[in-house]
């Protein structure tokens, strides 16, 4: 297997030795080195992840193709006391319905089939330098681009079709700020540090989304544990948030932002 044949469907196949041979190749192709190869569970199987250093920055490698991202509602179950934690988040003003299934149905991206490229993505996020319509230039200068809603959804839950990309449920005695506890706190399949801390907020090329957290307006506010946890969902667009931060209140808001950088191979 090539580089130019890498998708993600056939990533979990390969041996040791086959993925050396292409973490090598991806960090030749970008001017970079390898600073980790590692493997471990995801999905029921062995997983492999390549880490590349390239100008002080590191990054994901991230296999492409045809995969599936967002999150199917109709198969999901939320837990009596994720109903219960959302109840009161309802009579206490901050809800947005009874139904906690369609209030989750104005905030996901559905799940669906597309189609992204392979890609080596930052495993931090980096704060806004620029307005986030400047950003592109400001990345490209530096040879990189913002990723797309599809590519983020993709890199964070790496397949998994769970709510949260490590599972259906979240701790409902805390929030996720400020504590090192939680199964947010771990790197993702692919060595990201993504969807960690609610105060987190990171921009796409999608101009109607906000990914990864909400820049800490649900712990602020007050709103209640599993809403706390939602920002975090991996297919959470948080729509409310980016028509704040793109419209005219947003001007001064940027700075609060951020996106994680892809490198194109």
């Amino acid at each position: 297997m090539t580089l130019d044949d890498l998708d993600f469907a056939g990533w979990r196949s390969l041996d040791v030795s086959t993925v050396r041979r292409l973490a090598e190749e991806v960090a030749g192709r970008v001017g970079g080195s390898v600073s980790d190869i590692g493997a471990g569970e995801h999905l029921g199987g062995v997983w492999h992840r390549v880490l590349i250093e390239r100008g002080g920055q590191e990054f994901a490698l991230i296999p492409g193709g045809r995969v599936t991202v967002g999150f199917d509602l109709a198969a999901w179950q939320p837990t009596p006391e994720e109903e219960a934690d959302y109840a009161e988040s309802v009579a206490a003003g901050f809800g947005y319905g009874p139904d906690l299934r369609a209030h989750l149905a104005q905030v996901l991206s559905p799940r669906r089939t597309v189609t992204v490229p392979t890609v080596l993505m930052a495993v931090e996020a980096e704060a806004l330098t620029e307005p986030p319509a400047d950003m592109p230039d400001e990345l490209a200068a530096r040879g990189l681009r913002m990723p797309s809603a599809d590519e983020w959804e993709h890199a964070c839950g790496a397949g998994a079709g769970t709510l949260f990309r490590w599972g259906d449920t979240c701790p409902l005695d805390r929030i996720p700020y400020g504590d090192r506890s939680g199964p947010q706190n771990d790197l993702n399949a692919f060595g990201l540090r993504i969807a960690h801390d609610t105060y987190s907020a990171e921009l796409s090329q999608d101009t109607g989304a906000v990914h990864g957290g909400d820049g800490g307006e649900s712990a602020c506010g007050g709103y209640g544990t599993l809403l706390g946890w939602l920002p975090l969902a991996t297919a959470n667009r948080n729509p409310s948030m980016a028509e704040l931060v793109y419209g005219e209140e947003g001007e001064d808001m940027w700075e609060d932002f951020s996106t994680r950088p892809v490198l194109p191979l």
